[in-house]
């Protein structure tokens, strides 16, 4: 079992960042929450400050954890985040980034282990 941590934010527009998958990673070109694997020792919340750091080149406040399921061989644990400055405009882990409407997440091609707190954030929509 592998566990991920991923960030769950919103613009001052109500809009989520969502990430695109690089073709060199697993899944391909898939969308998901931005975020990462923990080292050794790390906290959940430490993990994913470091995480988006590293991967977004920006600052974020953990606020609460919103979902944690196992789809497969990935658990991942996903934190509703606020951005601290600056929006990013460039990942190492992904080839695109996009700012995305709640009613319109549905459109985009997720990978898997993100679906579980997709369906909770579309409940509403559904």
């Amino acid at each position: 079992m592998t566990l991920v941590v991923a960030a769950i934010i919103q613009n001052s527009q109500g809009e989520f960042l969502c990430c695109k998958r690089g073709d060199w990673k697993s899944s391909p070109n898939k969308w998901e929450f931005p975020g990462g694997k923990p080292e050794s020792g790390e906290s959940l919340d430490f993990a994913l400050i470091r995480e988006i750091r590293e991967e977004l080149g920006v600052e974020i406040k953990v606020l609460r954890q919103f979902d944690r399921s196992t789809t497969g061989d990935i658990e991942l644990v996903c934190f509703v985040c606020d951005l601290v400055g600056k929006e990013p405009t460039s990942s190492t882990d992904h080839s695109e980034l996009r700012w995305v409407r709640e009613q319109d997440l549905a459109r985009l091609d997720w990978a898997e282990p993100d679906l579980p707190a997709l369906k909770r954030i579309l409940i509403p929509f559904c």
